[in-house]
């Protein structure tokens, strides 16, 4: 799903190739917000989230004057996006593997929600959230990709990088495993009301 119609994307994409900043300010203004969701809630953490969008734009503003006429600005900026998310894990695995005897020396993460988890306001919104973030990345970016984001399959199997078929596959495969653990967390919250209440 695109914010803008496809003549009015063409023509941004002319702009942009000719170095018009209106036409980046008006891009900003149309993914900026649903690209850092998507980031939000691939790395679960609102500073990486905030480091990788702005990374993303800056791939942006660099590759803008080189786009081709007929690119499509969701799928290339999500791809952008993607990509670093990936490279930012790659990168952690790396120096995770540097570092695993000085676990312990530092404290990781934070002692009190983040701005991001603290919007979260219904407990179904919750329960969804909580239950996507246990999904394995590749599931939780299929997910955001088609549900939230509203692309079609074959816009997020380009952006993954991935055949259309293999991503409807991975979406089928991604909406079963967020039923069962949204199943499972619910029987669970079940029983511990059960035997709260005996």
């Amino acid at each position: 799903m695109t914010c803008m119609d496809r003549e009015s994307e063409l023509e941004l994409v002319a702009r942009l190739r000719a170095g018009d900043a209106g036409a980046f300010d008006v891009v900003h203004g149309a993914f900026n917000t649903r690209l850092f969701n998507f980031l939000a809630r691939l790395a679960r953490r609102r500073d990486v989230a905030e480091d990788l969008l702005e990374e993303t734009w800056l791939r942006f503003v660099d590759r803008a004057p080189r786009l081709r006429d007929e690119t499509r600005l969701g799928p290339f900026l999500f791809t952008v996006a993607r990509n670093l998310y990936v490279s930012y894990c790659r990168s952690r695995l790396i120096e995770d593997s540097h570092t695993v005897g000085m676990i312990g020396l530092w404290p990781s993460g934070t002692p009190w929600p983040s701005p991001f988890d603290a919007t979260v306001a219904s407990e179904t919104e919750q329960r969804v959230e909580a239950a996507l973030a246990a999904l394995p990345a590749v599931d939780r970016e299929a997910l955001l990709l088609v549900a939230v984001e509203g692309m079609r399959p074959a816009e997020a199997a380009e952006i993954c990088g991935i055949a259309p078929v293999a991503m409807r596959q991975r979406i089928s495969r991604a909406r079963a495993r967020l039923a069962r653990t949204l199943d499972e967390r619910s029987e669970a919250r079940l029983v511990a009301l059960k035997e709260a209440t005996t």
